[in-house]
């Protein structure tokens, strides 16, 4: 089962993505490279509650 995850950017700790993932087969932290719209430049988002 799918669960919804939430993207937040590593330099302002804002939330900015909606994103799914199955936690069965991939339990560990997601993170990737994503835009920032307000830092207005590409940053690490990392996966948050």
């Amino acid at each position: 089962m799918r669960e919804i995850t939430y993207m937040s950017c590593g330099d302002c700790k804002r939330k900015n993505y909606v994103t799914k993932k199955d936690k069965r087969k991939h339990p560990e932290k997601m993170s990737m490279k994503k835009f920032c719209r307000f830092c207005a430049k590409h940053t690490l988002h990392k996966e948050t509650k």
